[in-house]
């Protein structure tokens, strides 16, 4: 049985001196101890969960919408080696058939870490395209969702939907039993909003970005998400995305229990300066900004643990912002029953990382 001590990140998100006991892939007991129980290199270091990213695109020079194993395999061990040990691929806004070729190749590809797939698109408002294609954008059919999870052998965990196109109540009605929905690129005001949280959808994509803007006589999805407690918002904490002063206040608007750092990465991350792709449009990349020829921010290329530790930058304490990597995004996507804490009975996917929260090991059987 190994032993693994340092400042254990305990289920109730504080570090306390302790000490993990793990066998195979399995975390057997925790124990804590008096900080005299521990050397001063191990009260040194912290010992966490490892990071779960349910909203990324890609890294290290590949895409999900590749339709290629071996890239997927290499997104997966990029992210592992960087901290995140659990992911969810997702989507651009493509037609059916081409979709149904990548949710297909995602699904085929057999890996603990790889959760889940996350459509994002194509069921979105053309206003608020972002960087998604606009000629593949078509409105919500629950139909089309149900052949695409058939390719995806049922493993899509996410829908982004815009509310305000035609058909969406109609779907969303039609699959919620079935299907999570998260609102995204969106040019839905706050009434519409609301009426569609009413109606099940639980998820905010990408908050602030590629969506309807914030005012103070016509709020938009932000605050008629702030009203409902059961709803999670996703936000991306890369510097360049959204203002650390927005994001040190949307701790304090939703709370550390509703907020879910994502990175959106694109296939750029991890790779130098250059041109890349997404859906099938150039973005430019420099120094972690990614842009299409007009302009318009594509995705990120950061990786989480980079966001995670700008989050803390910006001002989010260590532990807040650990939770919003962990347990927050298991609970969205309903697997903190097996990762996202260091608990007995729980997945081993453990990190250590020192002083300054900086990775220096990840410890996972695979």
């Amino acid at each position: 049985m190994n032993t693994i001590k340092g400042m254990v990140f305990t289920p109730e998100c504080e570090f306390l001196p302790g000490i993990v006991y793990v066998e195979g892939n399995v975390i057997e007991k925790v124990e804590y101890v008096t900080p005299e129980e521990l050397s001063d290199a191990e009260r040194d270091r912290y010992v966490t969960p490892g990071l779960i990213d349910i909203h990324m695109h890609g890294c290290n020079g590949h895409d999900a919408c590749d339709s290629s194993v071996e890239g997927i395999q290499s997104i997966i061990a990029y992210e592992r080696d960087h901290g995140i040990t659990s992911i969810c691929l997702a989507t651009m806004t493509l037609d059916e058939n081409k979709l149904h070729n990548v949710l297909h190749t995602i699904s085929s590809v057999d890996n603990t870490n790889l959760k889940g797939i996350y459509l994002e698109g194509p069921f979105i408002n053309v206003e608020k395209k972002g960087a998604q294609g606009e000629e593949d954008i078509v409105s919500p059919d629950y139909g089309m969702l149900l052949r695409l999870n058939e390719s995806a052998k049922g493993k899509i965990v996410k829908v982004s939907i815009a509310p305000e196109i035609d058909g969406a109540f109609s779907c969303i009605n039609d699959a919620k039993d079935e299907f999570s929905f998260t609102l995204g690129h969106s040019a839905a005001d706050y009434n519409t909003a609301v009426r569609a949280f009413d109606a099940g959808v639980k998820q905010v994509t990408h908050i602030y970005n590629a969506m309807s803007p914030m005012n103070h006589r016509s709020p938009g999805i932000v605050f008629a998400a702030a009203d409902n407690d059961d709803v999670m918002v996703e936000l991306i904490t890369d510097g360049i995305h959204v203002h650390p002063s927005v994001v040190r206040n949307t701790f304090k608007l939703f709370g550390d229990d509703r907020i879910v750092l994502i990175s959106d990465s694109m296939e750029a991350t991890g790779m130098a300066n250059g041109v890349y792709s997404l859906g099938g449009q150039s973005v430019h990349v420099s120094n972690k900004w990614a842009l299409l020829d007009d302009g318009t921010i594509a995705g990120s290329a950061s990786n989480l643990f980079e966001c995670m530790q700008t989050a803390i930058k910006m001002g989010i304490p260590k532990n807040i912002a650990l939770k919003a990597a962990t347990v927050n995004p298991a609970k969205a996507i309903g697997i903190y029953d097996k990762v996202g804490s260091i608990e007995a009975g729980k997945t081993a996917d453990i990190l250590i990382l020192n002083h300054d929260f900086e990775l220096e090991e990840v410890i996972q059987e695979i």
